[in-house]
Order: structure tokens, then sequence, then C-alpha cells
């Protein structure tokens, strides 16, 4: 077409407008980031990793799609060696279907700590890409700085879709609710008084608290050795792609995972995989505690909030 002063700003209007559509796109594929800019050296601290993906397979024609302690995730599904695991699923307060995992496996400080009614983020599992989003992420706390998450907030809500099935059996462990600690010190983000759900674990040398965890190193345990701040230290190992699996308190007396057991064990939910961190031992987990109790502080400032109220399913 022949240019003319006529032509000449519809062309200056059509090439802002194909910009501003091609940096609406950029913003929204940035916001789960999959920490983006520093995963190289994620990779080691937080649980990204870059190991072989599973095989994706559909889900059979109507068969229900269960979903549980666990389960790894990705966010993309041109991604699928970047995923992290859940480390719980239940309901919470407002009947809504909800799964945990770890805050630092997205980032996007504009959607970063509040909640995120939108529909922006589906969440897939990661073995089963096919069979569609599991869920939409919902929150996720901002590091703030942090190479392995936020101190004591590094959690993430995802709404699960309203038609999956919720089970409290993983792979390696059946949770059996959420741990109570009465007398234990109010974890740092509870609101005074704590309920038992919201007091941590002891670490002194006279407890004998063990996380028993589940991921690809398959089931492990070991004692609590540190609780400071609401994020526990224990030898029970993990490795990069576990972030925000389960943890679970082995109640004393029952068995421990073994090859006699099938290498199952079973014991409320006591928190998420953190990071492998500088310190003996390097594992650590932020506790059910600091998250629970996060969960009510933000709901107490402006009720509704995604998660508030969250109790492990007692689906088998």
């Amino acid at each position: 077409m022949e240019r003319t002063e006529l032509t000449e700003p519809m062309e200056r209007t059509e090439r802002r407008e194909r910009t501003e559509r091609r940096e609406r796109t950029e913003r929204i594929r940035r916001i789960p980031g999959l920490l983006a800019g520093v995963l190289g050296f994620l990779l080691v601290l937080t649980g990204i990793t870059a190991s072989t993906a599973a095989a994706a397979t559909a889900s059979g024609a109507g068969a229900e799609k269960r979903v549980f302690n666990g389960m790894q995730i990705i966010f993309r599904t041109d991604t699928p060696n970047a995923f992290c695991t859940i480390g719980a699923v239940g309901t919470d307060a407002y009947q809504r279907k909800i799964a945990i995992s770890a805050g630092h496996c997205v980032n996007g400080k504009e959607y970063a700590d509040r909640d995120i009614p939108e529909n922006i983020q589906p969440v897939y599992d990661r073995n089963d890409i096919a069979s569609g989003p599991i869920g939409h992420l919902r929150y996720f706390k901002d590091p703030e700085g942090s190479m392995v998450g936020h101190a004591t907030k590094d959690y993430m809500i995802i709404e699960l879709e309203p038609t999956v099935v919720l089970s409290s059996q993983g792979p390696h462990l059946k949770q059996t609710g959420v741990l109570e600690v009465p007398g234990g010190q109010p974890s740092p983000n509870a609101l005074s008084p704590a309920p038992n759900s919201e007091r941590l674990l002891g670490a002194a040398l006279f407890n004998n608290n063990e996380l028993v965890v589940s991921g690809q190193l398959g089931v492990n345990y070991g004692r609590v050795t540190n609780a400071a701040q609401g994020i526990y230290q224990s030898w029970a190992p993990h490795k990069g792609g576990d972030s925000g699996g389960p943890a679970i308190w082995h109640v004393p007396g029952s068995a421990y995972p073994s090859s006699a057991n099938g290498f199952q064990a079973a014991g409320p939910w006591a928190g998420i995989t953190k990071a492998i961190a500088l310190g003996v031992p390097p594992y650590v987990y932020t506790s059910s505690a600091n998250i629970l109790a996060d969960l009510r502080a933000r709901n107490t400032a402006q009720p509704g909030v995604y998660g508030a109220g969250f109790q492990v399913t007692t689906n088998p």
C-alpha cells in the first residue's frame, strides 16, 4: 500500500499495539518464572532440578484424577525438568481443594505475597501432563532476596480443580492429619494465642522428634536437630526437585519405613521440603506450623485467603 500522511499514523498505532500485546504476553510468561534468572544456581539450593523427566502419560478416558502428597508438579508443559513436589493436600475453611508446595518454586514480584484469584498460572502433574491442569497457583511468598526462599514463609498455595480426588496416601507417606504440639514454642508467624497446630517440635538434646520424608531418594527419616524460627533441620535427606515435598512426624512407637512394610510410614503432616543449605545437617524443612500460622494471620487481616484453615484430607 502506498504510504500517505494517513497511513503513517495508522502504522505507528499498529506497531504500538503489537508492542503492547508482546509485552503483556511476556509479563504473563514471566509470572511462574521458575526462577529463570538464577535457575542454574538454585538447582543445587532449592530443589528445582534438571534431571531426566518421567514420561508423561495420558489419563484414561473418564478416569478420576487423584492428587496426593509427593506428586511432582510443573508450571510449564515445555519445561518438564523444572519441577517441584506437593507436600500436602486437603481443604481450607472455605471448602476449596488445596495443595501446598514451596514458594521459591515460582517468582514474579507483581503477583507475590497476595492472593491470585485469576487463573493465570496452571499447575500440572509432571507425570500426567496430558490430563491437563490439576489446579492453579493462588499464592506464593516472594523470597525477598534469599536464594533458598523466604526465611519463615516459603510456601505456595494451589487451588485444585473441583473434579480432582484428594488422597492422604502418597507414594510412601500416609498423612493422618496436621501435626499438633501442645506446649510447643509458637511459630514466629503465629498470632497470640497460638493453637497447637501452630507450635513447633522441640529440638533439644532430650527431644527425639524425627521427620519422615518422601522424594526422589525414596523415603528417609532423621532427627530434628534445630527448630529455630520454625525451620526444621534434620538428617532426613532430599535432592533437587523435592522442594515442597512432604514431611511427617514420626509417631513414637510406630513402624519406621522398611522393606518389611513396603517402605511406608504414617503420621501427621509436619512440613515441606525447603532446601539444602549450609549447616549440619544441611537438609531443611519449613514447618507446617509456620505455614498454618501465616495463613491464619493473613486471613484474620483479610478473610477469604486461599488455604486458610487448611486441613489434610481424610480420604484414603
